[in-house]
């Protein structure tokens, strides 16, 4: 029935009585309503306050001088690993500074006593390994770790392995880039995977070549369990990219971890009598890069420049020796294809003179050096420049050892002073003129002999100074049997950037 006809059956006395009736069940749901919204309302005004109460407290807590972009603080901790296995001399440097302390120790990676130890700022020590021995790994604590530094360094005067190696003890990463020979150009190329952490790590291997990317899965997934050092054979493995890589003569090798980190180093036999030599880790691609510490003198000398992107790159070279910067003739603007490595001789546009390359590309790039002279090969990379908080510290000097350094943008002065452990030299201004290279011989900390006992060097900026980009060259022996290895150097790791919390809904989170 419709429920107006029923309305309309009803008497006048019953029809109010159902109108009240619905008046009454209208207010009743309006005043449920009312206290469901009343209660949701508070709810979140509650929760409001209590977010802001929290806020308030995070921001009440933070320390006065953190910023909206952070903070820097000093490095406190460091690990670094020297590969060990042919044997050699170990070095390790610290950084001078008054007033500070920490410990650092030098042990085999797979466990044992500690071979060496530090425990005063601007200390130094060496100490000959057999071959054969495992990987060694220096940890330092406390403010010790700041700017610290280990050098592995070889020598032998006859057999296949003659000649001067070198090897920067490399911190472990998961990302790390180096360029030089392939196969081809070489009888051996071992690459040193070392995992210092509890868990086990798992590295892949790329790599680009003249004639173009070699990813291959062969390269993938290759286990390094903890505290040991994995050699991968280049071309002479399956986890070595297998047959695939053999007739590179040129290599840009790209080592990632998936999980875990490792420390890698790359050694190189040349070939008979042409010694060994290590190939220096390069920075991460860049669109300007500053290659320095190209030797002098006579012998074969290359450019090896990378393109990892998928566009071909165009760069403008200059070569800064010290008579000025210069764009070499035909030479000044490299064309160079995507995902390949590019060779190009420079040993005629250097004229005997040691300098540095100064590249400027339209898209990322990596760089480095070959070099032949004597009996002897070495090869280089590209570096940051140095800084008076990352200054240069290089720790196994020996023999005639002398600086390259390189001013492209600007004039620069840098202090540098020698140290062992018999005390330190003063220190010796050097004036770099801007676009220029200055090569200078090191001295003896307090006028010692020439001999095979290693000691520490330290370069820093002073205050003003244009960018300088520094090299150290290890070297004895002349004409046919000069024998030498280059050291790019790496601005030393005194200070890490910390991100601020401020203003974040992370600083609400239990670390």
């Amino acid at each position: 029935m419709n429920p107006r006809k029923l309305l309309g059956t009803l008497n006048p006395r019953r029809l109010a009585d159902a109108r009240k009736l619905v008046s009454t069940d209208e207010l009743m749901d309006r005043d449920r309503l009312l206290r469901v919204i009343g209660m949701r309302y508070a709810t979140a005004a509650l929760m409001l306050v209590g977010v802001a109460a929290l806020y308030g407290a995070a921001t009440f807590s933070r320390p006065g001088d953190a910023s909206a972009n952070g903070h820097d603080a000093p490095v406190t901790s460091a690990v670094l690993v020297c590969p060990g296995h042919e044997g050699g001399r170990l070095a390790v440097q610290s950084l001078p500074a008054p007033g500070r302390g920490g410990r650092v120790d030098m042990a085999p990676t797979k466990g044992g006593a500690a071979i060496g130890s530090m425990t005063a700022p601007g200390q130094g020590w060496e100490k000959d390994t057999k071959s054969g021995d495992d990987s060694y790994t220096l940890r330092a604590t406390g403010a010790m770790a700041a700017g610290l530094a280990a050098e592995q360094t070889t020598y032998e005067d006859e057999g296949d392995d003659r000649g001067l190696a070198g090897a920067r003890c490399a911190a472990p990463t998961t990302d790390q880039w180096f360029i030089g020979p392939g196969p081809v150009a070489a009888d051996e190329i071992d690459l040193y995977l070392t995992n210092v952490d509890s868990q086990p790590a798992s590295v892949d291997l790329t790599a680009l070549s003249g004639e173009g990317p070699l990813d291959t899965t062969d390269g993938r997934g290759t286990r390094v369990d903890p505290y040991t050092t994995r050699v991968v054979k280049l071309g002479g493995s399956a986890e070595g990219l297998g047959d695939i890589v053999k007739p590179a003569a040129d290599l840009a090798l790209r080592v990632r971890t998936n999980g875990g980190r490792v420390a890698a180093s790359v050694r190189v036999r040349a070939g008979e009598e042409k010694g060994i030599e290590w190939l220096p880790s390069a920075p991460a691609p860049a669109s300007s890069l500053v290659v320095p510490g190209v030797p002098g003198g006579s012998g074969k000398r290359r450019l090896l420049v990378s393109v990892p992107g998928e566009a071909d790159a165009r760069i403008r070279m200059q070569v800064i020796t010290k008579d000025g910067a210069f764009a070499p003739q035909g030479q000044d603007v490299l064309d160079a294809p995507a995902k390949t490595v590019t060779s190009l001789a420079i040993d005629g546009a250097l004229v005997a003179k040691a300098g540095a390359v100064r590249l400027v590309a339209d898209r990322p790039i990596v760089a480095g050096f070959a070099a032949e002279r004597g009996a002897d090969i070495a090869y280089g990379a590209a570096t940051p420049p140095l800084s008076a908080s990352g200054p240069g510290i290089v720790a196994g000097n020996r023999f005639d050892s002398s600086l390259v350094l390189t001013a492209p943008s600007g004039a620069a002065t840098v202090e540098v002073t020698t140290m062992n452990a018999t005390g330190r030299s003063a220190p010796q201004e050097v004036r770099i003129p801007a676009g220029r290279s200055v090569e200078t011989a090191l001295a003896v900390p307090n006028g010692g002999a020439k001999d095979d006992t290693a000691y520490g060097v330290v370069i820093i900026p002073k205050p003003g100074s244009g960018p300088v980009h520094a090299s150290r060259t290890l070297a004895r022996g002349k004409d046919d049997d000069y024998l030498f290895t280059v050291l790019p150097i790496m601005p030393a790791a005194t200070i890490v950037h910390l991100p601020d919390t401020a203003g974040s809904q992370g600083a609400l989170i239990p670390g």
